[in-house]
């Protein structure tokens, strides 16, 4: 059984939201909630461009992202990729909250925008 859910994140901060998000994908508020189970709900996102970001972390915050290869270091800065892709920012937030283990390539799949 899937279950939708959809979280309005409009004037919230990106971290609040984000994490909230990251609760509601695995089901930790659930109250038969196992670890070890992969959770099959869909969470849909809306109003990205409505969060709330401080001005100092939009200079300050910087997304690196290295091919491996000498050389392939490509730095990004909160406010490129914020212009570029609002959605990128709040699905890597997402990201960096749910656990470091094979699960997380399932769980953020369950993630959707508006």
């Amino acid at each position: 059984m899937k279950e939708e859910i959809t979280l309005d994140v409009k004037g919230k901060s990106l971290g609040r939201a984000a994490s909230e998000a990251a609760v509601l994908l695995r089901g930790k508020n659930l109250p038969d909630f196992e670890p070890r189970i992969r959770p099959t709900r869909h969470l849909t996102i809306k109003n990205v461009k409505g969060l709330s970001i401080h001005p100092t972390k939009f200079r300050t915050k910087v997304y690196k992202d290295y091919s491996g290869y000498p050389g392939g270091l490509k730095e990004r800065s909160l406010k490129e990729l914020w212009q570029k892709n609002p959605r990128e920012v709040f699905k890597r937030a997402v990201w960096g909250m749910l656990p470091k283990n094979r699960s997380r390539k399932h769980i953020i799949s369950n993630l959707k925008f508006e």
